[in-house]
């Protein structure tokens, strides 16, 4: 029976690497080192940039959604340098995969906003 794959999820990642390293002292106050908070969010950025390559769609709260783009190729052909007027050759370009990172209204009017500068 194959396993149906799951949507990636940034807060669940960082959640379940965070409730590992937690630790309950004598007293019942939970601990956890910095390095662990760390490397629970570097894991979780770098799972989440992996989920983005696959093709799947991945949010970050507050700061914005990576996702892969399609990148057509182009023929070589003939230009004009603007600056000598000398002729040149464009190279070609094969189709390619790139990031693309969208960011979210209220962090783009957060930036507009004139105050907060």
């Amino acid at each position: 029976m194959a396993k149906k794959k799951t949507k990636y999820s940034f807060i669940n990642e960082v959640y379940e690497g965070v409730v590992k390293a937690a630790e309950v002292t004598r007293q019942g106050k939970v601990r956890i080192k910095r390095t662990d908070i760390k490397t629970a969010l570097e894991t979780a950025f770098v799972n989440g940039a992996k989920a983005a390559a696959s093709g799947e769609r991945v949010r970050f709260p507050v700061i914005g959604a990576l996702v892969r783009k399609e990148v057509k190729a182009r023929k070589a052909g003939k230009g004009v340098n603007p600056f000598t007027g000398e002729a040149m050759e464009i190279k070609a370009r094969p189709a390619t995969k790139k990031p693309r990172w969208s960011f979210p209204r209220s962090l783009k009017e957060t930036f507009a906003n004139k105050r907060n500068w």
